[in-house]
């Protein structure tokens, strides 16, 4: 990720120049009817309510944690070097929360990703089983995701009423508007523009983007009519508790959206299956689709009255192909393809790995992977997608490096032949086969004996019966043995024997055989003891002799030939047995099938093989092409023509020409009366055999389709931010990693970390190490280190709004004011990257700005709802009534409810096909929409805090 590119630098440049304005405008009331403002010397807070003038003031508190820094009026440097510590202070707790809610995420993450198994029931009756998620993705993204997001936003509203003996405060609702504010302005402004120019994003889920938004806007405007409305300065306990239960209804209202259901029904919608394994999401119709045919599941189309799909049996309808797995299939089949290119060198799991990256890269992900990967990359721990193919590849070397090492390292020396068969010609006179050893020492003398033995070649008529010992010298690994073969005039069919090797022995330096070590003397001892040489495999050699007294019979190898498609050229033998005399010519040529030629799924070839005076084979070379199916099964031919003779070895014979003829028949003349002699005799002249026509059936690639199903395994995002041991934890927590995430670099190649992730990491390893301690995301499915991290974020929360109220106090500002500027900022921070890098990675803008308009009515039912039913409940229980005052808070509100009126209507005008989504587009149009976004933050934090110091009359 980049960090310093214009718009974080632009946005950082905003909020400087809006806490010095705030500090201006407290240093220079107006005086148009406002008394003038304490100065810093009087290290007091003021608190703003409509019964008491802006000048009234009030000493700083006790917080919930912290006690107060004394004496409370100390000179003026000293007053500055409190700040800095409060500051420096706050920022690290910023930090520490960042850390932690890394951790909370994570566990979000694998507590989502749970599966279950469903059955799919075909209507012949077949039956098949499929994964499915537990949890939807609108009510993960409402409850959960959410929380994770605004924990820190909601615990330091509940802990400020709790701690203050639940009294109202500033803070904590204050951050709650100010963070919705950053949220609906400036990270939305932000993602708007880095989406590369001529880009777009377009949120997925509309209908749930727009039942999300009508919440968070209500949700403001419910605030308002508690505050100044209904009962003016009092929150009733219905009103605390009906805030609250505003949360259900809203994830409820929202699964409706998404299940289509009630009134949604009539909504045209469907559902696919992602490219990540066991996701079923949907797909907004842009056309209907058959009444009876709305839902699509694995490339079938369901009835939408059969009910939940989640639930139970599913009906299939078969109609059409399952053409979304085929696209991704072939998606990557292409990114295979392209890394084979690009590193032939590479082993093939490495390169399952760098298309493991790629395919992690591009996929959708939830905004839990997005916030861990933005707090990831900000602390020094590195890219977790990079960090993952990284360490796979080198578990992948590894593995290949210990299977290659393992037979060479093998205590036990083998010995076989290498290879198995072998052909000569009956006129060769010798043949030579090959002995090898290997494993065990290879200083040490071995021998081991041979034989011949007949098969359809009898010794001393076909070749020379021979047996003997073949003895390795120390530091030899092969050996020959020659076998005489015996040339006749008489014309035969091939034939072949065997040779056998038995009774391996070790040799001492002396050539004599070793005794036994004495330990293996013992009956007991020598069933166990390992022996330090024996056979391998294969121990016995064949040997063929091809007959070379006539010109032979030509035939394929086989009737039917199966070939990948992956490889390239394939290569066909064409046998001549029984003979091999003089020169024979045999035409060929390719035809078609369901397979296509002229380089649809081969090239056409033809021509004539030429075979030598004893050659024995000839190969043909047909160039099959690769269109990268995931399945395949098409076929073609190869045919042969008549073979011709060209050239004897007594006489040239021309093609067609007399001499041929006479020769031929003067071979037969004194025939006639000897039928096996005639019928030797019209053998040997050359002929088809028996396979002269070559079935060729083109199939997709083992290997390839095998690698394609582990990319499709593999792609699950929660085994890469969960962690499964304490151990791994803190491995990972003392560990700096790069934290570059340029798209352009080398995926999958570990890169040294730079100056700026050093830094980092030496900043934040008190936290990592500290919070190491919170349980693996494999314990209890996620819950532990859920329940642990929601706790740990409570904590550092509570010394945060310790902190951000005493650096108020001391540096003059109001809690209404450090809540906006301060605290909504540093919790609000992750969250910016994480939707940046959501922005320009992901599909959708869902994932970037979606979850922003649910996380805004999150915090309020959730962060005022619970906060304020304790108070109620504890106000109402003592007979009291629990009072707010709504100067400030409700003059926030409104204010913020009118720019998000303008903010949402904005992001719905730009899907207009002159722009096409609410993200990106046209270089003109995103700058003008950020501009308007950051501007309309700017006027946020303006107002508001001119109200806070009445230079503006609010309510």
């Amino acid at each position: 990720m980049g960090r310093f590119d214009l718009p974080s630098t632009l946005s950082f440049g905003l909020r400087l120049v809006v806490v010095v304005a705030i500090l201006f405008i407290k240093l220079h009331p107006a005086s148009a009817g406002a008394p003038p403002e304490p100065t810093l010397d009087q290290s007091v807070s003021v608190v703003s309510t409509n019964n008491k003038s802006c000048s009234e003031a009030e000493p700083c508190a006790r917080g919930v944690i912290l006690p107060i820094w004394k004496p409370q009026n100390p000179s003026f440097g000293d007053k500055v070097a409190r700040a800095t510590v409060y500051f420096v202070a706050l920022a690290y707790m910023f930090l520490g929360v960042s850390i932690i809610a890394d951790r909370f995420m994570a566990s979000i993450e694998v507590i989502t990703s749970q599966e279950r198994e469903i059955t799919i029931k075909k209507p012949n009756g077949e039956t098949t089983t499929t994964t499915v998620r537990i949890w939807n993705e609108t009510v993960s993204n409402l409850t959960l995701m959410a929380l994770g997001s605004s924990a820190p936003e909601i615990l330091l509203s509940v802990i400020e009423v709790c701690g203050h003996k639940f009294e109202a405060g500033e803070l904590g609702p204050s951050t709650i508007v100010g963070s919705a504010a950053f949220n609906m302005f400036v990270i939305i402004g932000l993602c708007v523009y880095v989406v590369p120019d001529g880009e777009v994003r377009k949120v997925k889920h509309l209908r749930v983007f727009f039942v999300t938004a009508t919440w968070s806007i209500f949700a403001y405007i419910w605030l308002y009519l508690i505050l100044a409305v209904i009962s003016p300065g009092v929150v009733q306990l219905w009103e605390g508790l009906l805030t609250l239960f505003f949360f259900p209804l809203c994830v409820l209202f929202a699964w409706v959206a998404d299940r289509r259901l009630l009134f949604y029904k009539y909504v045209y919608k469907r559902y696919r299956a992602g490219k990540q394994r066991g996701m079923i999401i949907e797909t907004e119709g842009d056309r209907p689709l058959p009444s009876k045919v709305d839902i699509e599941m694995d490339g079938k189309m369901l009835n939408s009255h059969a009910g939940d799909f989640l639930d139970g049996p599913l009906d299939l309808d078969l109609e059409g192909k399952d053409l979304d797995e085929e696209e991704t299939r072939r998606d990557m089949a292409k990114i295979l393809k392209e890394l084979k290119q690009k590193h032939p060198d590479k082993e093939v799991e490495q390169l399952i790995e760098l298309a493991n990256y790629q395919v992690l890269s591009s996929q959708q992900k939830s905004r839990a992977f997005y916030r861990c990967q933005a707090t990831r990359l900000m602390t020094g721990a590195g890219n977790i997608l990079k960090k993952h193919a990284a360490d796979q590849a080198r578990k992948a070397v590894s593995m290949h490096e210990v299977r290659s090492d393992a037979g060479d390292n093998d205590p036990v020396t083998k010995v076989f032949f290498d290879p198995g068969s072998y052909q000569c010609l009956e006129n060769c006179g010798t043949v030579t086969v090959t002995v090898v050893r290997r494993g065990g020492d290879l200083g040490q003398a071995l021998a081991v004996e041979f034989r011949t033995e007949d098969g359809t070649a009898n010794a001393g008529s076909d070749y020379e019966f021979t047996e003997g010992v073949v003895t390795f010298k120390a530091g030899e690994s092969a050996k020959e043995i020659r076998v005489g073969i015996i040339d006749d005039d008489i014309f035969e069919e091939d034939e072949n024997f065997l040779i056998h090797l038995s009774n391996v022995k070790v040799l001492s330096a002396e050539g004599e055989e070793l005794e036994p070590p004495p330990h293996a003397a013992s009956p007991g001892a020598a069933n166990h003891a390992e022996p330090l040489a024996c056979l391998g495999l294969p121990a016995t050699a064949t040997v063929t002799i091809f007959d070379d007294d006539h010109a032979g019979i030509f035939t394929f190898e086989e009737p039917v030939c199966h070939v990948s498609e992956s490889v390239g050229t394939m290569e066909v033998k064409v046998l001549r047995t029984s003979g091999a005399r003089g020169v024979v010519t045999l035409p060929y040529k390719t035809v078609e099938g369901s397979a296509r030629g002229g380089g649809g799924d081969f090239e056409d070839s033809q021509g004539v093989l030429e075979f030598q005076n004893d050659e024995i084979f000839k190969t043909i070379h047909v160039r099959i092409v690769d269109d990268e199916e995931y399945e395949k099964n098409k076929t073609f031919y190869l045919e042969m023509g008549e073979p011709k003779l060209i050239e004897s070895s007594d006489t040239k014979v021309e093609e067609g020409e007399g001499p041929k003829e006479e020769a031929e028949e003067e071979a037969l003349v004194g025939k006639d009366d000897d039928d096996d002699e005639h019928r030797i005799a019209e053998m040997g002249r050359p002929m088809l055999g028996d396979h002269v026509k070559l079935e060729v059936i083109i199939e997709e690639s083992y290997e390839f389709k095998n690698t394609v199903d582990k990319l499709i395994k593999k792609t699950n995002l929660a085994l890469l931010v969960g962690t499964n041991s304490w151990r791994d934890q803190f491995i990972e927590a003392i560990t700096v990693s790069a934290g570059e995430d340029d798209d352009d670099e080398e995926c999958g190649e570990e890169k040294l970390p730079s100056c700026f992730d050093y830094v980092m990491h030496f900043l934040t390893v008190f936290w990592k190490v500290l919070f190491a301690f919170v349980p693996p995301t494999d314990y209890w499915n996620g819950w532990a280190c859920f329940v642990v991290s929601i706790c740990m974020i409570g904590l550092l929360t509570a010394f945060i709004g310790d902190l951000a109220s005493h650096f108020g106090c001391t540096v003059g500002l109001k809690d209404s004011v450090t809540a906006v500027v301060f605290v909504a900022l540093g919790t609000s921070v992750p969250d910016t990257f994480a939707s940046k890098v959501a922005a320009t990675q992901d599909q959708y803008a869902d994932a970037s700005i979606g979850n922003v308009t649910g996380s805004n009515a999150v915090n309020v039912f959730l962060g005022i709802g619970v906060a304020w039913s304790i108070a109620a409940v504890y106000h109402n229980s003592k007979g009291n009534d629990f009072r707010v005052d709504p100067g400030n808070l409700a003059f926030s509100v409104t204010l913020f409810t009118i720019f998000a009126f303008i903010c949402v209507a904005v992001l719905m005008y730009r899907r207009r096909p002159e722009i096409g989504g609410e993200l990106g587009g046209p270089r003109t149009a995103k700058v003008l929409t950020t501009m308007l976004f950051f501007s309309l933050w700017l006027l946020y934090i303006l107002f508001s805090s001119l109200e806070a110091y009445c230079h503006v009359k609010g309510f």
